[in-house]
């Protein structure tokens, strides 16, 4: 059995690392002060839209003790997305994370399995696993963690891989070694700002949420406003515009995760393939994929309002 914080937080990462994540970073689980004003203050201007959701465990989002009984850490972790192949130009768009099956049930077996992994060679460690389904504040903690720096389109980044990942945590009750954060690397780039078609990050860290093209295609429940007519540049689901544009970016590697893999029919669908699938070849092609959370109607939608 591994005995010490040092050794703990050495075999962590080293599992991380095994299970496939790009990086893994520590910090002492807690109130993030910081974060409290600025979560008030985004929720106060109506920025979550119809996503009353954010609203929601307002005190949880804030503190992961309240979360994890007796939580001492958070096991911050990324996985690389970024595809090896992309589209047929001549199709609507579709946000890079969703090419493959859904990452939800993906991260959830890694994450299932490094938690089984610490407890049998750390011995009795309980904890909880989070997969973008829980009221957990994911960049802050990344970032907290040394892991990137949230950048001016609130997404995190950082200098060798760019944004092109899923965040996840394990909350434990295990004390272990922490990292310390990273600065911040967006100097007086302006790019994501001036690049969104949307204009949704309305100043430099601070997005609009109800007026972004992934909230407006796979959020909202009700119609499209009209005055976004013409704006979206032929996004059908999620908006990859601020990250595309992002210098980081750059540094973008693909991916090696074979279930991550990009679905062979979504990438060669046209326009008119797009506007002609069927109920039946959409549940088919897009049984195990994030596409299902717009369902074929949320589709349907989207895709007329960009006709």
């Amino acid at each position: 059995m591994i005995n010490s914080k040092e050794s703990y937080s050495k075999f962590i990462k080293s599992e991380a690392k095994r299970l496939g994540f790009l990086s893994c970073g520590i910090s002492k689980a807690g109130f993030l002060e910081k974060e409290a004003p600025r979560l008030e203050n985004w929720l106060n201007n109506n920025y979550n839209g119809q996503m009353a959701y954010m609203a929601n465990h307002f005190d949880k989002r804030l503190d992961p003790t309240l979360l994890v009984d007796d939580a001492k850490s958070v096991v911050s972790l990324l996985l690389n997305y970024y595809p090896s192949e992309t589209q047929n130009p001549d199709s609507y768009k579709i946000s890079k994370y969703a090419y493959g099956q859904d990452y939800h049930f993906v991260i959830r077996e890694k994450l299932n399995e490094f938690l089984f992994s610490i407890q049998q060679n750390i011995g009795e460690v309980s904890g909880r696993a989070f997969v973008d389904s829980a009221p957990v504040l994911d960049k802050a903690w990344a970032a907290k963690s040394g892991l990137g720096w949230i950048g001016k389109n609130s997404n995190l980044l950082t200098q060798k891989t760019g944004s092109f990942y899923f965040i996840a945590e394990l909350i434990i009750d295990l004390d272990l070694e922490y990292d310390h954060a990273v600065t911040d690397h967006c100097g007086s780039c302006t790019a994501c700002l001036d690049a969104c078609p949307t204009q949704a990050i309305v100043a430099p860290y601070v997005v609009d949420g109800s007026k972004c093209i992934s909230y407006f295609t796979i959020e909202l429940k009700d119609n499209i406003p009209m005055e976004m007519k013409g704006k979206f540049d032929d996004w059908a689901f999620g908006c990859d515009v601020c990250q595309d544009v992002c210098p980081w970016n750059r540094f973008s590697k693909p991916h090696d995760e074979p279930l991550l893999n990009a679905n062979s029919e979504l990438l060669s669908m046209s326009k008119k393939d797009w506007i002609e699938i069927t109920e039946e070849t959409f549940k088919k092609v897009f049984k195990d994929s994030p596409l299902k959370r717009s369902k074929f109607n949320g589709l349907q939608r989207n895709i007329l309002f960009l006709e």
